[in-house]
């Protein structure tokens, strides 16, 4: 049975559940907007994109830039997505859903398995991002040395 949310229930999750959920939602969406341009019903298709993207820009707006260059990636797979979707909407082409739901399946069955074996969130790996962002922010880089002979 699935779970009732209600605003006492969202409230009571960690962020990571949220994004659990926001995925979850977009992989809805995307399959009855694919459904609605299949049966030609372009109102409810437009509407569910609309949501899409919504969900998409929520998502982007919650990424931790502390996780370096995989939160840089991330918004930009987040942009490509919100920009098929777009062009879906525009043309009402069932293709970019399609693209766009496998790329967010594949990114949430890996959100599911760092959430299962609970690597989200643990102390010990935002400490480890913190030494390696400032492992990062500490050295220094002179390539041009690198070539001379001493």
């Amino acid at each position: 049975m699935a779970e009732v949310l209600t605003e006492q229930t969202v409230h009571q999750k960690s962020p990571q559940e949220l994004t659990n959920l926001l995925y979850t939602a977009l992989i809805e969406k995307l399959e009855s907007s694919s459904a609605a341009i299949k049966q030609k019903n372009y109102l409810e298709a437009n509407q569910l994109l609309k949501n899409c993207n919504d969900i998409l820009y929520r998502l982007g707006a919650g990424i931790n830039y502390e996780a370096g260059i995989v939160a840089d990636q991330l918004e930009a797979i987040y942009n490509y997505m919100a920009e098929r979707l777009i062009e879906a909407n525009i043309k009402k082409s069932i293709a970019p859903i399609d693209e766009v739901l496998s790329l967010i399946k594949i990114i949430s069955e890996a959100w599911n398995t760092a959430l299962s074996n609970n690597t989200l969130g643990r102390p010990d790996a935002v400490v480890l991002r913190k030494k390696t962002s400032a492992y990062d922010q500490d050295f220094l880089y002179d390539f041009g040395t690198l070539d001379q002979k001493e």
